[in-house]
């Protein structure tokens, strides 16, 4: 008896045979091999939304190879990912291949390892129904909306006075923060005033509170905390991590072992952990680490509420296969993300880290200084990992032995002016973190969502954050006024648990998409005739526009003709100008923004400059007026 099974990629074939043995071809797809075109509307609105497949181009011969091992075989098996994609890719083979949807020849590995292979083969089922989600937009108009935030904020003044004390018989000073409650020290005045109260105040320790502290370590990786601690520790850009550790997933060469495969399933949002797993990783931690780095019990995580239990969290196959002992079988990047996530899953199974905390407040002339510090007295996990942070991370200090009532002696009292701080721009870390706290999007899509918002310039990174463009901005602008379900978190985030109902096989699919088709059909038909269409030829740029049947009006009459609006387009190359509707009756066009201000010197219209700074100016040559506006 012949079996066949079909994969994605040749290095997971190459790994699973040798699982297999002799009785078993293992063959890839290479991806996908049937989609929607992009030439033309490939969904029949008029017959019930049916979708016209068609192979991808240049897959032809390969689909023809498929199709005559497949003829000889007595059993198929498709075993592509494990995820919605993966679900996809084997719905098209089956149709490709004449095969039952209903019959039990779908499998899953969950890690490509022997036990993981014999697992998945041993519990073949039927292929699910298929969904799918995209969330650019939204994720285009959290980072536009932070921006906004930033540009509208306004840094409020405000100081701390800091202190350095010195115990009465000791020599070495230790740090203290005057404690304001509530209140603000909101200028120099009000600090200059507390500095000459404080100025011959003799200081006293008015109170000392001892304790205890434990720290729990954080769980093993689900996608996004996979994606955003890459980024934090390795600066690793969310479609690197996750090629990265595909390859990890499918197998790599191992001196000794073949090829074999390191980690589980990498796209996955559960927490959960097999009980083989953490009987493994408990022997390893009693003997590297000894028995009291275990904690009492096997420490167990919980899943938020909405995630999918399809696979287990993201873990190392084999917890005793030490990152440094098959360093020299690996790349630098594999090293780095196995290692990463190796001592991430081992942490999460070892005893919690014990801190000896002390607190003590300092009083003088009626104010109190605040002093804080902690000494370890087990490191328990922080022995081999902790968690990156997006902030900057808490830094320990050490008291001093004091007591109560205890005199101290001031070394130095300083003031410090701070300005409140506008919020930060997203990093992908951050982004992905926010797509997941709205529920938009799923493990699959972080990484695409990020690369497609990127290589489309709605969206540019500035060193590790990201910023939006002006065609970014436009188009959010656009959507919010025209398409505001498609930009709004609430409804992107139900329409993903909605898509989870079809996968689950509670919902049709075509019940789900006419429901959504008929409200925006109406939305697309109001749009369509409330905005113009446009073709201009620009001197600055010999390109010609690309003529997008919608555009965005300004808000702004023409300054050369009155009569047409001024709207917003892009050149080929993406860049954002400013014409008029009425062209080509009238033929302005310019690279700076109008805005609704007359030359105080001319009375020509104002234009904004591009730029950080808000900069008006004139551009009638004879005129020359320009300001800087205050932030």
């Amino acid at each position: 008896m012949s079996n066949l099974v079909i994969v994605e990629s040749p290095a997971k074939a190459k790994t699973i045979k040798k699982y297999l043995g002799k009785d078993y071809d293992v063959i890839a797809s290479m991806g996908h091999v049937r989609d929607l075109p992009n030439a033309r509307l490939s969904v029949d609105i008029k017959n019930n939304y049916e979708p016209k497949y068609s192979i991808i181009k240049g897959k032809e011969s390969l689909v023809k190879d498929i199709k005559k091992q497949a003829a000889d075989a007595d059993k198929i098996y498709l075993a592509t990912d494990p995820d919605r994609e993966g679900e996809a890719i084997s719905w098209h083979l089956a149709y490709i291949l004449d095969l039952d949807l209903n019959d039990n020849n779908r499998v899953e590995f969950n890690e490509i390892t022997k036990t993981g292979v014999n697992n998945g083969m041993s519990a073949p089922r039927s292929i699910r129904g298929m969904s799918a989600g995209r969330v650019q937009s939204v994720a285009v108009r959290i980072i536009v909306d932070r921006e906004e935030e930033i540009r509208a904020f306004k840094p409020e003044e405000y100081w701390t006075i800091d202190a350095k004390f010195i115990p009465k018989g000791s020599r070495k000073a230790f740090p203290a923060t005057l404690y304001l409650g509530k209140n603000k020290i909101k200028n120099k005045e009000e600090a200059d005033k507390i500095l000459a109260e404080l100025e011959d105040a003799e200081f006293f320790v008015k109170d000392v509170k001892h304790g205890t502290r434990k720290k729990s370590p954080a769980p093993p990786f689900i996608t996004s905390t996979l994606q955003q601690e890459a980024s934090r520790k390795l600066g690793f850009q969310s479609r690197r991590t996750m090629r990265v550790a595909q390859e990890l997933y499918e197998g790599i060469e191992i001196d000794g072992m073949g090829a074999t495969g390191l980690i589980t399933y990498m796209r996955t949002d559960s927490l959960r952990i097999s009980s083989q797993a953490i009987s493994e990783v408990t022997s390893y931690i009693g003997e590297k680490f000894g028995e009291k780095y275990l904690p009492s019990k096997p420490r167990f995580f919980k899943s938020r509420s909405n995630a999918q239990d399809g696979h287990e969290a993201i873990r190392p196959s084999m917890p005793n296969l030490e990152p440094d002992s098959i360093k020299h079988n690996l790349s630098s990047d594999q090293y780095k993300l196995y290692n990463l996530i190796w001592k991430r899953f081992v942490a999460s199974q070892m005893a919690e880290c014990i801190q000896k905390t002390t607190r003590a407040d300092i009083e003088g002339n009626g104010h109190i200084f605040k002093a804080s510090g902690y000494t370890v007295s087990f490191d328990g996990f922080t022995s081999l990992y902790v968690e990156g942070k997006d902030e900057a991370e808490e830094k320990a200090s050490q008291l001093p032995d004091l007591e109560k009532n205890m005199p101290v002696r001031k070394r130095e009292i300083v003031p410090n002016q701070h300005f409140t701080q506008a919020p930060p721009r997203y990093t992908e870390a951050s982004l992905i973190k926010a797509l997941e706290e709205h529920g938009i999007g799923r493990p699959s899509t972080y990484a695409a969502t990020i690369t497609t918002i990127t290589s489309r310039e709605y969206v540019k990174r500035e060193s590790k954050t990201l910023v939006p463009t002006e065609l970014g901005e436009a188009m959010v602008k656009l959507m919010k006024e025209r398409f505001p379900k498609i930009v709004n978190l609430k409804f992107t985030a139900q329409m993903e648990q909605e898509l989870d109902t079809v996968e689950s096989g509670d919902v049709e699919w075509k019940a789900l998409i006419d429901n959504f088709y008929q409200d925006f059909d109406k939305t697309l038909a109001k749009a369509k005739t409330e905005m113009d269409g446009v073709k201009i030829q620009l001197e600055e740029d010999k390109t010609d526009i690309i003529c997008e049947k919608y555009v965005q009006k300004l808000g702004v009459k023409c300054p050369k003709c009155s009569d047409g609006d001024v709207i917003i387009k892009t050149t080929k190359r993406k860049t954002v100008f400013y014409g008029c509707s009425n062209y080509p009756k009238c033929d302005f066009v310019s690279w700076n923004e109008p805005v609704n201000e007359r030359c105080p010197q001319c009375g020509e219209i104002l234009f904004k400059k591009k730029g950080k700074k808000k900069i008006l100016f004139c551009e009638n040559k004879d005129c020359g007026y320009e300001r800087t506006e205050k932030s």
